[in-house]
């Protein structure tokens, strides 16, 4: 099995258990960025989130408090704050490489 292919596997795992658990199979996810050199802008530390469904990112930006106008297409990024504020209403934290994986899967559903 590629690294490729073991990420894929991941993300449906990730799936399989959220529908089991009875959450459903929508999610938000937020990456570790700000733990790298890479997830530093400036005097804050980055992250990046996706969802499942464009209606579901937008929903949980307006809950932590990211306006719309942050939206980058197909993500959001947002600061740490906001991060441990994504995590205390539901969202998955991932790595950046799961996160990856999960952006080809939703692009390649035809979100």
């Amino acid at each position: 099995m590629t690294h490729e292919q073991l990420l894929e596997a991941t993300a449906k795992a990730i799936f399989r258990a959220r529908a089991q658990r009875g959450r459903g199979v929508m999610a938000v996810y937020v990456d570790d960025m700000c733990d790298s050199a890479m997830g530093r802008y400036r005097r804050m530390k980055m992250s990046h989130m996706i969802a499942d469904s464009e209606q579901e990112l937008h929903a949980m930006a307006d809950q932590i408090g990211v306006a719309r106008r942050w939206f980058q297409g197909d993500h959001y990024d947002i600061c740490k704050s906001k991060r441990e504020k994504a995590f205390a209403l539901g969202a998955q934290p991932v790595t950046m490489r799961e996160l990856v994986s999960i952006r080809r899967r939703i692009a390649t559903s035809g979100r």
